[in-house]
């Protein structure tokens, strides 16, 4: 079904009424349950913890995601130690000045008795927003691409390079984030300066879609002075529906 109407980024009335305010994302990646219990673990984390974040001021969103079985053999590349990636949870703040209030709710939490093991953790970043696009098709705006309901999200983790703006063109990304990681308090960060993580938003089975992108993907790491660590689809998760998407 076709939307009606003009995309937002096309319509400055729209855009005059407010851009957004999120400028920093946390993000947090980590390898499946060591014991098998992915499907406790995203339960307990998207009905208690999770919520309790956007208590924060700074908060403005907030986005989990798992990969399976069939993302993983999906992936156009993969590589040591992201190659062990199977969950990504992101917050969206507003800037950096709310992570302190982050850390601070996480020890109260501790202290309450609310928190279970954190999943091996692979990488943890602070990214600053670099740039935004969203497929005229969905008519929403750039800056409401987080809030958008989509069917996955395909991540793009590299090394130098510009933002691949070329997949928005691809069929089933209805918009993109690239956001670049930034040095900070190592409580909070262990990737490395210098990489651009980049979120397309799907409206499509994010197999499908994986496909679909894979030769795109190949051309600009031939044709662009970039290094690809990690470029696969995932699912986000389904309340209620804990075991439906697990590594």
């Amino acid at each position: 079904m076709t939307l009606p109407g003009i995309p937002s980024d096309d319509e400055d009335g729209v855009l005059a009424t407010g851009r957004g305010d999120i400028g920093t994302l946390f993000v947090s990646m980590a390898r499946r349950h060591p014991d098998g219990r992915d499907a406790d673990y995203l339960r307990w984390h998207t009905l208690d913890h999770r919520p309790e974040q956007h208590r924060l001021a700074g908060v403005r969103a907030s986005l989990r995601l798992v990969s399976t079985p069939a993302c993983r053999a999906a992936r156009a590349h993969s590589e040591a130690p992201f190659d062990d990636i199977d969950h990504v949870m992101t917050y969206f703040f507003t800037d950096q000045s709310g992570l302190t209030p982050f850390l601070e709710l996480s020890s109260a939490l501790g202290r309450a008795d609310r928190k279970l093991p954190l999943l091996p953790p692979v990488q943890r970043g602070v990214y600053a927003v670099a740039h935004k696009l969203a497929a005229p098709r969905i008519k929403v705006g750039t800056d409401v691409l987080p809030w958008w309901p989509a069917t996955g999200v395909y991540l793009v983790l590299e090394s130098g390079g510009p933002p691949p703006t070329e997949l928005v063109d691809v069929e089933g990304i209805g918009g993109m984030w690239s956001v670049a990681s930034q040095d900070v308090d190592e409580r909070l960060a262990s990737a490395q300066a210098g990489q651009l993580l980049t979120y397309c938003f799907l409206d499509d089975d994010p197999v499908a879609v994986a496909e679909r992108l894979r030769p795109v993907l190949t051309a600009r790491w031939r044709e662009e002075d970039v290094e690809p660590l990690l470029a696969g689809p995932f699912h986000p998760v389904v309340s209620y529906q804990w075991d439906r998407y697990v590594p």
